[in-house]
């Protein structure tokens, strides 16, 4: 079958899901590519539409064996017209669990047919330079494996006459999905007087949970512990302060050292 074009979905608050659908998107080299970040609060205002003759690729971080619950309410309100989809999860080498199943079942309820699954590894959004987890990815091997899923996906929709004839595909998985979708909400940041006030931190953050015109303070019942301000903090004056996240931080760390590799379902 025939993909006119490509539309990329990513919710990335440290980049690491993004440089991960964009690998996949060069493997499929299809020069029709939308990419749709919803990271951005404003970019979930909009509702998106996808048809027959197009390729949706969704790609979400996993938060503790889960879609997040943020995501999945806007990817639920996606419609998508007996669209061929592409399901990725990016996880912080712990495990994805039930996540991309999830998300599979998701984009079916939308209307989706999927094509293919896949799930990599990304730094995690807890990991520092006191405890490094899963540092540095997605690195050269995780993005030569992405480009070469990408292929495997166009060769799959090549060999197919139409979006009827896509077999059903079986992703890694169990009901009920189990895991957590509350957020914790805690007061975990510390901010250091190398803070210039530069703002960078309100606008890189997804939920519009840090205030613009008073940095300092944050919204913690908003906060999603994403730590795309710590991570973004060109002073590096934002740390995690004693407590459930930084313990979290150092048990990952301790666990969690063996390297995960990438699973891909085509």
């Amino acid at each position: 079958m025939e993909v006119k074009s490509i539309k990329l979905v990513c919710f990335s608050p440290t980049r690491t899901t993004k440089t991960i659908i964009q690998a996949v998107a060069r493997g499929i080299n299809n020069s029709n590519t939308e990419l749709i970040d919803i990271t951005s609060p404003r970019e979930r205002e909009l509702q998106l539409l996808t048809y027959e003759n197009e390729l949706l690729i969704v790609a979400v971080p996993v938060y503790m064996g889960r879609v997040p619950a943020i995501v999945s309410e806007w990817l639920q309100g996606i419609k998508a017209y007996n669209t061929p989809v592409v399901c990725i999860v990016v996880y912080g080498n712990r495990a994805y669990e039930n996540a991309l199943l999830e998300l599979k079942d998701i984009l079916t309820k939308c209307g989706g047919k999927t094509v293919a699954g896949a799930a990599y590894i990304g730094e995690h959004s807890f990991s520092s330079k006191e405890t490094p987890i899963a540092e540095f990815r997605p690195d050269k091997e995780d993005l030569i494996h992405a480009e070469l899923f990408g292929r495997n996906i166009k060769e799959k929709l090549l060999n197919i006459s139409s979006v009827d004839h896509i077999p059903n595909l079986n992703i890694p998985g169990s009901y009920p999905y189990g895991g957590v979708t509350e957020l914790w909400s805690v007061d975990f940041i510390a901010i250091s007087e190398e803070c210039t006030q530069c703002g960078i931190c309100a606008q890189v953050c997804p939920v519009n949970a840090i205030d613009s015109e008073n940095i300092n303070m944050i919204d913690k019942v908003k906060c999603i512990t994403c730590c795309a301000c710590i991570k973004n903090c060109p002073q590096n004056a934002r740390t995690m302060k004693p407590g459930p996240v930084k313990d979290a931080a150092i048990r990952l760390n301790k666990l969690y050292k063996e390297r995960k590799m990438p699973e891909s379902f085509v």
